[in-house]
């Protein structure tokens, strides 16, 4: 190779190839080497936008300028710059063809590690050489820092190089060794692993944006992050250490006939490195064994799953795009490891309707917590249709399972039939006992946890209604709308009408303190004064058995008194409805349908009760 002109296209540059023959001699003294001004602004390209080939081959230029400089090779720059189109067009071969016409122009020989870029320029009339450079695809500089025990390793610039041994829950850090890792060992190791990569097929890049790279190598998930993502060059390499099966987590037979038979819409939950992708992997292989056809949704594609099983990544970018692909495929059961932005949980929620068995694997620090991270993104009548079983992990063993169910019923703390509304039960799987309940009160989603109570406060709360029931049909013969307050264990307030109140009273208290005796209780009687408020537009109709006085919506939830001319007839509350309904049997019944017949003026007040 003396006395000869030799173009340098980017990848034999990023390869370092020519530097070594720069070495070793095999570029004569008095040679002319050539650089194209696209591969100039290629490399910084690439370099701009944190890319590991931008910086590997401005590096290599530099020492390729030191080498002819001392070795009396003459270095030119030139060709024309590549406009916006070119740059377009780069992964088309744009780029390619502009240095290919470098060589032609100039008579050189063109050096590439790009075998096609060899053998278009040989078509094209150009001569070539195509150089491939040695590549190691065994013993690769990272893994000298894993044994058996070894669940990820943590390189950062400037830094002692540590890893993280143990297994889930009962890992610890260790310092591997004591020189601190530089910025050139790090930039080795990441050239390695591409290097490796495209060579072998065993890695790809899942994900590559601006300061940050994520490589799949075999087992290893590899994660690359610099500036302006990062404050220095990093690398974490994580590598699974334990592989189960779904019996190793010695489950119940309860749990296994629900994952055999009903659970589709299952939740893995946990902190980051509790096991959950692990579980997820054991119900991936379990599936496959009962003849189901199993995919998965992952970025990065890292779980350890049989080989029966497809791992699919996002589709241009977007998981969105891949549903519809996933769907043609008719999979009975698909993993989706790792759902955390809102786009995934409604890619989750739509494959789920459309009948897909799903098992998401979601961060969580409490199994509650899962079920909350899909309340505001999806309606909470949808949720049980959804989810039906919660498992939560933690390190390594299943800790809790939960059951999902959706009743209509009033809040377990509140007494009011017109509060009866839709909640979800989120029940305890083994003993399916209700520990939360989740419902709408108002504009709000509630989340109440229930408190079983003790056998003591349960026996007295049972006393306590029994009590109030028999007072209650006591008083009531004097009273239908009389209101019973227990402020005792041996006192209650009574509250009734003015007109009432002498007859239950009696000549010198005579019939209440019989009503005492019989009762064998002390009893407080008020009297209900009603204080008149705003009146409210009101109409009265019959239904059936009942009295309807529907009123303005302004009243709902709200207490109101209803008067016949001046008489007061009595105090509700307004339903949800925006009506109150009495029995045409009770005595304001009858009261209210004499006053219609007759035609005396019927009020509504807004008020409360003193």
């Amino acid at each position: 190779m003396e006395n000869e002109k030799f173009v340098l296209d980017t990848s034999i540059i990023i390869d370092g190839e020519i530097t070594k023959m720069l070495e070793l001699y095999n570029i004569k003294n008095n040679s002319e080497i050539i650089i194209p001004l696209a591969v100039l602004d290629e490399l910084q390209s690439q370099a701009s936008t944190n890319k590991e080939s931008g910086f590997a081959g401005l590096s290599e230029l530099r020492k390729i300028r030191e080498k002819c400089s001392k070795r009396n090779i003459n270095l030119r720059f030139v060709g024309q710059r590549p406009n916006l189109e070119d740059i377009r067009l780069a992964k088309h071969g744009r780029i390619d063809a502009i240095i290919k016409d470098v060589a032609m122009q100039e008579g050189a020989t063109l050096i590439t590690a790009d075998y096609v870029q060899a053998l278009v320029a040989e078509a094209q009339g150009i001569k070539s050489l195509h150089i491939k450079a040695p590549t190691k695809t065994t013993n690769l500089e990272f893994e000298k820092f894993f044994d058996e025990n070894t669940m990820s390793v943590h390189l950062k610039e400037g830094l002692h190089p540590i890893a993280k041994r143990g297994k889930p829950g009962k890992a610890e850090l260790v310092k591997l060794n004591e020189e601190k890792i530089t910025y050139h060992e790090l930039t080795n190791i990441i050239d390695e692993i591409s290097e490796a990569s495209r060579v072998t097929g065993k890695g790809t890049v899942e994900i590559s944006r601006n300061g940050a790279t994520v490589i799949q190598y075999e087992k290893y998930r590899i994660a690359i992050t610099r500036s302006p993502f990062s404050d220095h060059l990093e690398i974490t390499i994580v590598r699974p250490i334990v592989k189960l099966s779904l019996s190793d987590y010695n489950p119940t037979e309860k749990l296994m006939e629900r994952l055999s038979d009903k659970a589709e819409g299952i939740i893995i939950s946990g902190a980051p490195g509790s096991g959950k992708s692990t579980l997820a992997s054991s119900l991936a292989e379990y599936y496959v064994q009962k003849g189901k056809i199993v995919k998965t949704f992952e970025s990065p594609r890292d779980l350890q799953v049989p080989r029966e099983v497809t791992q699919y990544g996002p589709l241009e970018g977007s998981f969105e795009k891949a549903v519809d692909i996933l769907l043609l495929v008719r999979p009975e059961y698909t993993i989706f490891d790792e759902v955390r932005r809102a786009k995934d949980f409604h890619v989750f929620c739509d494959m789920r309707l459309a009948g897909v068995g799903m098992v998401g694997v979601v961060h969580a620090s409490s199994p509650l917590d899962a079920i909350q991270r899909f309340i505001g993104r999806v309606e909470l009548g949808m949720i049980p249709h959804i989810l039906d079983t919660i498992i939560f992990v933690k390190d390594g063993s299943i800790q809790k399972i939960y059951d999902i169910l959706l009743t209509v019923r009033v809040p377990s703390g509140m007494t009011e039939a017109d509060l009866a509304r839709p909640l979800l039960e989120v029940r305890d799987f083994e003993s399916e006992r209700i520990e939360y309940e989740i419902y709408t009160y108002g504009e709000e989603n509630i989340v109440v946890p229930i408190v079983e109570l003790t056998k003591e406060i349960q026996e007295d709360s049972r006393l306590k209604k029994l009590a109030e029931s028999k007072i209650m049909d006591t008083i009531r013969r004097f009273d239908p709308n009389a209101e019973i307050k227990i402020i005792s264990n041996n006192r209650v307030l009574v509250k009734v009408s003015k007109d009432v109140a002498p007859r239950i009273i009696g000549k010198g208290g005579s019939t209440v303190s019989e009503l005492e005796k019989i009762l064998g209780i002390k009893i407080d009687i008020e009297v209900k004064t009603p204080v008149f408020g705003k009146e409210i537009h009101s109409k009265i109709s019959e239904s059936g058995s009942a009295i309807l006085i529907l009123v303005d919506e302004e009243a709902v939830g709200k207490s109101i008194n209803v008067y016949c001319e001046d008489e007061f007839i009595l105090n509700s509350q307004v339903g949800k409805k925006a009506r109150i309904k009495i029995d045409k049997r009770s005595e304001s019944g009858r009261k209210i349908i004499n006053a219609n017949l007759v035609g005396d003026n019927i009020k509504v007040f807004l008020s409360k009760e003193l």
